[in-house]
């Protein structure tokens, strides 16, 4: 005998059958993705490369750490369906700061170059010049990860870009477009990708001191997980990150505030012997002077002159047995790599010690050999910082560069104000160029 099935009975199985087809079609939703950097052998840029535009095209980019938002060079070959100019006035015009309107452009409508348009400067860091260019819409595919691996692509539209010209392509990387602009603002791409895939407001950047391995950057949340096997979200240690009220970049509108990564220094060690410096230089003031910030387009640290002399003074009294050798520029401190001697984490010199936080709560970011010294042929190892009155008055007293955050993890947390860092990853045997590229998509 057949057992009888009411009509509510059938209607609760006929939703759960729906139901578990649907869940079963919906991809999970991704908590993160991903960007593979390269170091440039030539010019020591760090090199991404984003896939932009409709049919998507790959955008090879150098990454700007502290720059407003993404820029492409529109002036040759740029095709794209979903090319979308940002009317004057508009939330995404308001949002970058811009008070510039193109109510006329001369020649035909084309990407940019279009009429009731905002208009944003475009700048090159490597070159410290400007344009004026056209912000656009687009559309952006990133691939996502479970933090391990790569996953599969996602595409949105909608992301805020700016229109460069090709003249500011000069001394960017071979075959580079552009620059990824990660600063924090409503038009950073870090905040701009957090909106569109529902993600942390955060992202984390680890950078390869190799020009044959890949680095990584992440765009959401954690694990970040190395090989062999090794999460270092779960070794970050926190720090705010500080509001500078006045940007620092080398072309920014009036009342603009700075989106650059500052960080609270209050003090430098080395070898646990406290630098004597003018500690109020490190305070970021009303107008935007003083302070530390980090930078992915400075190759070394650059220090404000009296900062610069008293730390290659304390560094050169720690090694007062060891026979300094002719420097070679940019730098003045230098030693025969056999004198010094090797470890794990570099060459056998004392840690560079920056103290930060405030007097409630410090910790300490200890720069290591690999990080404080470079090589600058065979034979001879010099102290990797440089003294920033020399090409120009410094407007920020210390700017950390990219060879000091070379294989230190570094995660800013936007949403919640903080960076997290590890030091280096040498003390872990493992380096930013572990992370497993491999597909399991």
């Amino acid at each position: 005998m057949v057992p009888k099935v009411s009509s509510l009975s059938l209607l609760f199985l006929s939703l759960l059958l729906l139901f578990s087809l649907s869940s079963a079609k919906t991809p999970p939703k991704p908590r993160a993705f991903l960007l593979p950097v390269t170091k440039d052998a030539s010019t020591k840029q760090f090199i991404t490369t984003i896939y932009q535009r409709t049919p998507l095209v790959p955008a090879k980019l150098s990454i700007d750490l502290g720059q407003q938002f993404l820029w492409v060079d529109c002036d040759k070959g740029y095709v794209s369906s979903s090319y979308k100019p940002v009317p004057c006035g508009s939330i995404p015009c308001k949002r970058s700061f811009s008070g510039a309107c193109t109510e006329s452009c001369v020649g035909s409508p084309s990407p940019g170059c279009n009429n009731n348009t905002c208009g944003q400067t475009i700048y090159n860091p490597f070159i410290r010049t400007s344009t004026t260019g056209e912000l656009a819409e687009e559309v952006v595919s990133l691939q996502s990860t479970d933090g391990s691996n790569p996953r599969k692509y996602f595409s949105t539209n909608g992301v805020v870009f700016g229109c460069g010209s090709t003249f500011l392509l000069e001394k960017l990387a071979k075959g580079v477009k552009g620059i990824l602009g990660l600063g924090n603002g409503y038009v950073g791409f870090p905040t701009q990708l957090a909106n569109a895939f529902r993600v942390p407001r955060k992202f984390a950047i680890c950078l390869t001191s190799s020009t044959t391995s890949r680095g990584v950057i992440f765009f959401g949340d954690s694990p970040y997980v190395f090989l062999p096997g090794m999460d270092v979200s779960k070794r970050l240690v926190y720090t705010p990150l500080l509001n500078n009220p006045v940007s620092t970049s080398g072309s920014y509108f009036v009342g603009e505030p700075s989106v650059e990564y500052f960080i609270g220094v209050t003090s430098i060690k080395i070898n646990g012997n406290v630098v004597p410096i003018n500690t109020t230089l490190l305070d970021i003031t009303k107008d935007g002077k003083g302070g530390t910030k980090i930078s992915t387009v400075d190759p070394y640290t650059k220090l404000e002159t009296s900062i610069y002399k008293a730390l290659t003074k304390a560094f050169v009294k720690s090694l007062a047995k060891v026979p300094r050798v002719k420097p070679v520029a940019p730098f003045k401190v230098c030693y025969n790599r056999t004198s010094l001697g090797s470890t794990r984490v570099g060459p056998g010199v004392p840690p560079i010690e920056l103290v930060l936080g405030n007097k409630n709560a410090t910790t300490s970011w200890n720069i290591w050999g690999s990080n404080s010294m470079v090589a600058v042929n065979d034979d001879v190892l010099c102290l990797g910082f440089v003294d920033g009155g020399v090409e120009f008055e410094p407007t920020t007293s210390i700017v950390i560069g990219a060879h000091q955050i070379e294989n230190n993890f570094l995660q800013f947390d936007i949403a919640n104000k903080r960076l997290g860092y590890t030091s280096s990853l040498l003390f872990s045997q493992t380096t930013c160029g572990n992370f497993n590229f491999t597909s399991k998509a």
